[in-house]
């Protein structure tokens, strides 16, 4: 196959580790590299990876990324510019996004996906959303489980956390909340990871044929029982030390699908009932008739866990180039495209 010519938009830190992983793929070229500050414009991708020269400079205009003819742009910033999206679009050029906004065209908003598709139409160009969570763990594992399956009565996908060793205060206590008074969970969140998982499970009943009639969302958090010490800081007893929210999704007056997300700075807590705490990595489950329990883990020594997560969400969308380039025109999802199969040697 020719090598497919992909321009990297955006360097946090699965885009960087994404823009790596492309230099060094035998069958892709870095050939562009957008970003968004002014800073960064004018360096060479390839040191601002770690890898050394590599000739590609850094830009900020668009323009000048669709005058390269990329086959591929990995889209990987904080926010989605939907402007930007259509313009690459219309261009003809395919995206591999890290966005979960185009997992599922029918839990778009109206206006938004009519105008996504009509720039795939025009540019003869794929987008497709894919990652780690959502993404990997919540539509790739579930529709492949499914294939073994005549009968499904209840899925569920869990997601575990261990944040105590992660140096990040402002995250972990001004955001997440951990170390504060317990209370009412804050609704902005359970809505926030109800969009961003209700349209993964509705993806997977639409694929299935078991379309679900409403998608609810539910938190809870577990306090500390003693004074703890996080990397972070402290947390006292009788504070929030974890944190579990659930999107379930419904058919039939009943949960059919669930995805949870188990963050926690200790599993000494007293709470509600019923937690369940891992280190790391997540759990799913598959009732029917056939009954499928997968678990999944991260053998790394603790001292590595920061190295290799990046690639658990930058890995995806770099092996996905190839395929959502040769797929047709449109908004395409995890059910469209055949199996992601890497190309490793």
């Amino acid at each position: 196959m020719k090598r497919l010519r992909v321009v990297q938009w955006a360097t946090g830190n699965i885009g960087t580790r994404a823009m790596r992983r492309v230099i060094e793929h035998p069958d892709l070229e870095l050939v562009g590299l957008y970003v968004h500050s002014v800073e960064k414009a004018g360096r060479d991708a390839g040191e601002m990876c770690g890898v050394g020269p590599v000739g590609v400079i850094a830009t900020n205009a668009i323009d000048e990324v669709i005058a390269l003819r990329p086959d591929c742009v990995l889209y990987m910033p904080r926010e989605t510019s939907y402007d930007d999206v259509c313009a690459l679009l219309r261009a003809g050029v395919n995206i591999v996004t890290t966005r979960g906004d185009f997992c599922r065209p029918a839990s778009m908003d109206g206006l938004r996906r009519t105008q996504v598709e009509a720039a795939c139409r025009d540019g003869k160009a794929s987008i497709h959303s894919t990652g780690i969570s959502p993404g990997f763990k919540t539509e790739m594992i579930p529709l492949l489980l499914s294939s073994l399956q005549r009968r499904l009565d209840h899925l569920s996908i869990e997601e575990f956390s261990d944040v105590s060793s992660r140096n990040s205060p402002d995250m972990l206590f001004g955001i997440m909340g951990f170390g504060a008074k317990p209370g009412p969970v804050e609704p902005r969140r359970l809505h926030m990871l109800r969009d961003s998982f209700g349209p993964s499970l509705e993806l997977v009943a639409d694929a299935i044929g078991m379309k679900l009639d409403d998608v609810t969302v539910a938190g809870r958090q577990g306090v500390a029982r003693q004074d703890t010490r996080i990397a972070a800081g402290l947390v006292p007893a009788g504070s929030v030390a974890a944190t579990c929210t659930t999107v379930s999704g419904m058919r039939g007056g009943k949960e059919l699908m669930s995805f949870s997300a188990t963050w926690y700075v200790t599993s000494d807590v007293l709470g509600p009932e019923g937690w369940k705490f891992r280190s790391g990595g997540w759990h799913v489950t598959m009732l029917g008739d056939t009954p499928l329990d997968v678990s999944v883990s991260y053998p790394v020594a603790p001292a590595d866990y920061a190295d290799m997560t990046p690639n658990l969400t930058a890995h995806g969308p770099v092996n996905a180039i190839e395929f959502v380039c040769a797929a047709p025109p449109g908004i395409r999802t995890t059910a469209d495209l055949p199996p992601i199969i890497a190309r490793l040697g």
